[in-house]
């Protein structure tokens, strides 16, 4: 039987293995993708460190695949072998339980993820249901597309969904590996955007991206900054400092939005006058389903919007890993198989 090369983990809070497998077969309603490239997501701490319910070890991590329909399985519609696919976090669902009958499928009750529910796309092959696939224009390299899966689809879909519109004022907390990509999504919406960052050194980088105001969250006050330039309709915010969001929360326009799409624990101090007198609202707001994706990589394509990203190849997963995991990254690590 042919083999593959893919990085497991072992353990939880075990290390990277790069092993040899044997290639695996598509059942039904499941396809093959030759994996091209995987980005490499702070939610692949999931995995790393068992810190979802239920993982199973060993476990491949990689939820921000990108390559090519390799084999299909019975009972798949459409996809054919030789077609550039994309799998991101939102890896299927189960179509029957309640928000799946309200359509509703990234809040399936047995919503699947690749990299934590089923194998995902450290390795050079891996198996997906077809619901997961999103189709990826020619005109997004692989590398380029990969990151768009989870922190592309993450921002677009926040703000697109949640009423942004063109001269709208939106503020983007964090100008990092998502934030990078919410300034340049919201510029290109047509808003009025703000990059809320800590220093002046992600200034520059921040305007070339489309930002057409910054603020220093080390030397001004967000709040009184954003109100100034009349108040947010949306802060789509991108870290995970649970004391940047609250700070925000003071300069949100009437009927504002505090978005949270960054990952904490930290509760989240906010005195319930700032809601109640301005009818704003906190919200937290998931990625998105494989459509989603598909619709982010077209815009992305379109507007000509693109992720930073640092390439490193398969072998280098743990390398790759670390360097995220210490904030090194400018601002994506993308994995390549060479396939």
């Amino acid at each position: 039987m042919a083999r593959m090369r893919a990085v497991q983990v072992t353990s939880a809070n075990g290390p990277f293995a790069l092993v040899e497998r044997d290639i695996p077969e598509p059942g039904a309603r499941q396809v093959r993708v030759k994996v091209q490239a995987c980005g490499v997501c702070h939610s692949d701490m999931f995995t790393k460190v068992g810190a979802f319910p239920g993982i199973q070890y060993p476990r491949v991590p990689g939820h921000e695949v990108v390559g090519i329909v390799d084999a299909v399985g019975a009972e798949v519609p459409e996809w054919k072998p030789g077609q550039r696919v994309g799998v991101g976090w939102h890896g299927g669902h189960c179509g029957h339980c309640k928000p799946c009958r309200h359509g509703d499928f990234v809040a399936c009750v047995n919503g699947q993820i690749p990299g934590i529910s089923y194998d995902g796309g450290y390795a050079e092959y891996m198996i997906a249901p077809f619901e997961a696939l999103a189709a990826v224009p020619d005109e997004l390299a692989a590398a380029e597309a990969a990151p768009l899966l989870c922190a592309g689809i993450t921002t677009f879909n926040a703000l697109r969904s949640n009423g942004a519109r063109a001269g709208d004022l939106v503020a983007v907390l964090g100008v990092g590996g998502l934030g990078h990509l919410g300034v340049q999504f919201a510029a290109k919406m047509g808003c009025r955007t703000v990059a809320i960052a800590r220093g002046r050194d992600k200034e520059e980088l921040a305007r070339k991206l489309g930002a057409h105001d910054y603020i220093d969250s080390r030397t001004q006050d967000v709040a009184a900054e954003l109100t100034r330039l009349g108040g947010a309709l949306i802060v789509l915010a991108t870290v995970t400092n649970a004391v940047a969001m609250a700070a925000t929360v003071g300069g949100l326009a009437v009927a504002g939005k505090l978005i949270i799409v960054g990952a904490s624990l930290e509760p989240l101090g906010v005195s319930p006058i700032q809601l109640i007198a301005s009818r704003r609202t906190i919200m937290g707001w998931p990625s998105g389903t494989s459509i989603d994706s598909e619709e982010t990589m077209e815009f992305s394509a379109l507007a000509d919007i693109r992720p930073m990203i640092e390439t490193m190849p398969l072998e280098r997963a743990e390398e790759a890993y670390n360097r995220m995991m210490s904030g090194d990254a400018r601002f994506r690590m993308v994995l390549t198989t060479g396939l």
